[in-house]
């Protein structure tokens, strides 16, 4: 998996502030003491996120199509999803289960040296989706402090992209970038609980990174220079759970 470090150093930031809001916590009375009992709990998600690619020019992109810079730049999105959370025998190991409706959005920007290539210098392409996504996670919490406790995550996620121009026919005066309609993404992240009196509340911070090649490549000036990228992105969530 391609991970860069700027993103690695990021999620362990965020999970050492976890881990001190964990510890600097005064004994006080448990909400909600029966929660842990449960074998299942089922609840519901929203958040935001923000998607980009690890995208991989062609090396001879320059000498072939003139193209002097290929960059993806992330945009905000969101996602709302339901949860179901299975207990594996203690309450510190946990099965998660999230299907998800999330809308994504990433952006390539092209500079060619001119613009006999494509009619202009520089070309903005906008690659939008709309997904259901189906993440399977390990949660790994510490054990409940008052009414605090902390875990991590580590899985997979299963996505289909509804917006997958995969099976279109290419527009050669305006042409789009293809996308493969399904995907794999590796995922790990973090995240803090508060328990209520009669829910749990939690935030949750996931780094997702794609584990094969996601592009089409079918010819055209815009990509022609793309060699091939990978989804990656950032989801912040918000979990209810009873």
């Amino acid at each position: 998996m391609h991970v860069r470090l700027v993103d690695m150093k990021f999620l362990l930031v965020f999970c050492s502030l976890v881990s001190f809001c964990a510890f600097s916590q005064k004994e006080k009375p448990q909400n909600y003491r029966r929660f842990d009992e449960r074998t299942i709990h089922f609840g519901f998600m929203l958040g935001g996120n923000t998607s980009n690619y690890s995208l991989y020019p062609k090396t001879n992109a320059y000498e072939a199509f003139g193209v002097k810079s290929l960059v993806s730049e992330s945009t905000p999105g969101g996602q709302l999803g339901i949860v179901t959370t299975l207990k594996l025998g203690t309450p510190v190991a946990r099965l998660r289960f999230i299907p998800t409706l999330s809308f994504q959005e990433r952006v390539l920007k092209y500079q060619f040296v001119d613009d006999s290539y494509t009619g202009d210098s520089l070309n903005v392409e906008r690659i939008s989706s709309t997904s259901l996504d189906f993440p399977l996670m390990f949660q790994f919490r510490t054990l409940r402090l008052n009414n605090f406790a902390a875990y991590v995550l580590i899985g997979g996620q299963y996505s289909i992209d509804l917006q997958s121009q995969q099976e279109a026919s290419q527009n050669f005066v305006n042409p789009f970038i293809k996308m493969k309609k399904f995907d794999f993404q590796g995922q790990i992240g973090g995240g803090v609980e508060f328990f209520a009196e009669y829910f749990k509340f939690g935030m949750e911070l996931k780094y997702s990174h794609g584990l094969r090649n996601s592009f089409i490549q079918d010819n055209t000036p815009v990509s022609n220079p793309i060699d091939q990228f990978y989804s990656k992105g950032w989801w912040f969530s918000l979990i209810f759970e009873g």
